[in-house]
């Protein structure tokens, strides 16, 4: 297959907006700010990391589509827009082809858990504006209304690994001409119905929230060029097979790193969830990032934001080659390798 290279990277964390952003917060080892958030019935409220308010207001909000939906949206669309960058001028004027995968876990769940709370309270007088934002494909749709036009559109629901997957499958529309570029973008939005179901099995996990975006070409601009080299089949966590081996297969199928490598995994100071990769990565002597570790669990978002974080890396020159271990709540373990090139 002829190489896969990135054409740019956008992030939306509760680090804040931009890359930048969140390359600080993860270099610096800044830990994100939790929050605080009520649970109906219950005196003690929840324990989220959020995304701050934007300052300024991104001009994209204005759109008629943008004017009522969801913060998932709003995320994924701040996240893909950076990404793009000035391409997404050409693809509004009909110029390329794009593809756009969007990945979610939870998905839209603060306007399905507002309107389903409407149905129970009265159903006479639920509104039906809230239904269209409830749906996984809304944020895909509206992105897709944003930019004007789209060759292919897709949305994948699964759990964090769904992201690496949505990586490949925009490789493999890339290699087949289907398109000329192809947006991947995983976002999530917190919200107590989340955050409670998640710590009836982890009392510790802390949910969050943003998007993270990766624009995938076949060409690639002059200077430092970063090309995704492999992504790992997924090792579906099926009845007898056990998470640590899960890991194990997927670091088998991944290269060894060299002397100036980097390794994005998916820990968040949690024993029982981080144990497989700890354990499998024990022997590691590059320089590791743990997002979860510093912005929570983003579910989706942070399987998008161990990606950028490791492509940012090999952007600013940190590494010559980059990977990514992630192990998902409940469905697959998956790798990545991303690496630097000078054009």
């Amino acid at each position: 297959m002829s190489p896969i290279f990135v054409g740019g990277i956008g992030a939306v964390s509760p680090a804040g907006w931009g890359v930048r952003t969140l390359r600080n917060a993860l270099w610096n080892n800044e830990a994100a700010a939790v929050q605080d958030l009520a649970r109906p019935g219950w005196e003690k409220p929840l324990r989220v990391r959020q995304v701050p308010v934007p300052e300024p207001r991104p001009d994209f909000l204005s759109h008629p589509r943008l004017r009522r939906c969801s913060s998932i949206t709003r995320f994924a669309v701040a996240a893909a827009l950076e990404a793009l960058g000035k391409d997404a001028a050409a693809v509004n004027d009909g110029l390329m082809r794009l593809g756009l995968i969007c990945c979610a876990m939870s998905g839209c769940v603060n306007y399905s858990r507002r309107f389903y709370q409407e149905v129970l309270t009265e159903p006479a007088t639920a509104s039906p504006m809230l239904f269209p934002e409830t749906v996984f494909n809304a944020p895909a749709s509206h992105i897709a209304a944003l930019l004007g036009r789209v060759e292919l559109n897709y949305t994948f629901v699964g759990d964090p690994g769904g992201f690496l997957q949505g990586l490949a499958a925009g490789a493999q529309w890339l290699a087949s001409d289907q398109v000329d570029g192809c947006l991947v973008v995983g976002a999530e939005e917190t919200d107590w119905v989340t955050s409670d179901s998640f710590r009836m099995f982890a009392k510790r996990m802390i949910l969050s929230e943003g998007a993270g975006a990766i624009y995938l070409r076949r060409d690639s601009k002059p200077g430092v060029r970063v090309q995704l080299d492999v992504i790992t089949d997924s090792i579906l966590l099926k009845h007898g097979l056990r998470r640590l081996d899960a890991v194990k297969i997927t670091r088998q199928q991944l290269p060894d790193g060299v002397a100036d490598s980097l390794l994005v995994d998916g820990t968040q100071d949690l024993p029982h969830y981080d144990a497989p990769e700890i354990e499998v990565w024990r022997d590691w002597a590059g320089t590791r990032l743990s997002p979860k570790k510093l912005l929570g669990e983003g579910l989706m978002a942070a399987a998008a934001w161990q990606c950028v974080a490791a492509i940012d890396a090999l952007q600013q020159g940190r590494c010559s080659d980059a990977h990514v271990s992630t192990l998902g709540c409940n469905q697959q373990a998956i790798g990545g390798l991303f690496s630097r090139t000078e054009a």
